[in-house]
């Protein structure tokens, strides 16, 4: 990935004036791309729906969406949006029509790519890099993995991102889940809910994305037992990703530069401006949600986590090998060769002189 220092020369500039010119192109193409030449395609009007959560993970599309960057980018588009709690949700939702691209885990969108026998989604680009931990109540008395053993710990939706790097957790320190023979009830639950049965002691801990981890902590009395980035090599890992339908990646590729795009200018925003961001984001979420996002809680999840455009595609292929050590995938290995499409976003990394991204 570029430097922060090298991203943020280029994206301030290169990445925010390509969102602008987008603005005067008939149908929203990203300048210099070989759709915006198609005179076809200039004359569509088209429907689009992105699919995100209110979760500060998902800052990149809080922000876009609050800045109106992806209107900009795609001005002759109409857009709307879809928010979920978990990934697999949003997922079944692009399996049914309901939306054609969204921010999510990586794990549903493997999960997603292996049900549909590689059909229905690929993933074309990244947005956030770390910000999920598990958190455990003091009282409960868990020091160490071990101690996890005869207790219940919550995680967001069976097969999400954070409940598969729980089991894998798990797995890796000699323990399983109740469900698979184990002694450690892993409890799926909706992520307010979590906060909720953590503050009336029905559960011990809980492995989320944030704000919730940092809404656990300084709102519940909470203390992270693992902040997942020290499970990963230089502490980069993909929590979000960006996905598209096949369909309209086949139909309408500018489209989907379009969405690409207005994300590498959040990207960009996030990291040249981190008070803004956090602003807009915490409001958008406010919008999402009508809960206000307390200031520091907002401040301590941004800390916890980096947005960036590069989908880590090795850590995800990591992430793919885990959920089948766990038979979430199925008896077979599964080949998601094919589950990277990242054509379009070297098409835009290269229209703003950016380096491209490889998909190994």
């Amino acid at each position: 990935m570029t430097s922060r220092r090298g991203f943020l020369r280029l994206a301030l500039g290169g990445i925010s004036a390509l969102a602008l010119a987008g603005c005067g192109q008939a149908s929203g193409q990203v300048p210099g791309s070989a759709a915006a030449t198609t005179p076809s395609s200039s004359a569509r009007a088209t429907k689009v729906t992105l699919g995100y959560f209110p979760n500060v993970t998902h800052a990149p599309a809080l922000v876009g969406v609050a800045q109106d960057l992806f209107a900009k980018a795609l001005p002759a588009v109409t857009l709307d949006y879809k928010t979920f709690n978990a990934g697999p949700a949003l997922v079944e939702a692009l399996f049914a029509g309901a939306i054609d691209a969204g921010y999510v885990g990586p794990s549903p969108a493997i999960n997603g790519y292996v049900q549909s026998k590689g059909q229905a989604l690929r993933i074309v680009s990244g947005a956030m890099s770390g910000g999920a931990s598990l958190v455990v109540r003091p009282a409960a008395g868990i020091k160490s993995a071990q101690d996890l053993s005869g207790k219940k710990i919550a995680s967001p939706q069976l097969g999400n991102t954070q409940d598969v790097a729980l089991r894998f957790y798990l797995q890796q320190n000699g323990l399983k889940s109740r469900d698979k023979g184990g002694t450690v009830d892993v409890v799926p639950t909706d992520n307010p809910n979590i906060v909720n049965l953590f503050r009336q002691r029905q559960i011990d801990g809980a492995w989320v994305p944030e704000p919730w981890a940092s809404t656990l902590v300084l709102q519940a009395g909470g203390d992270v037992l693992v902040d997942e980035r020290t499970l990963w090599p230089a502490g980069r890992f993909t929590t979000v990703c960006i996905v598209a339908s096949t369909n309209l990646l086949k139909a309408q590729p500018e489209i989907v530069r379009g969405i690409l795009s207005a994300n590498l200018t959040a990207v960009s925003l996030i990291g040249g401006d981190r008070q803004q961001a956090e602003r807009l984001a915490g409001a958008q979420i406010t919008r999402v949600t009508s809960q206000p996002m307390p200031a520091d809680v907002l401040d301590r999840a941004f800390a916890n986590q980096d947005a960036t455009y590069d989908p880590l595609v090795s850590t995800i292929r990591a992430g793919a090998d885990h959920a089948f050590a766990l038979g979430l995938l199925g008896s077979a290995k599964p080949d998601i060769a094919g589950l990277f499409e990242l054509g379009p976003l070297n098409d835009v990394l290269g229209n703003a002189a950016m380096a491209r991204v490889s998909d190994t």
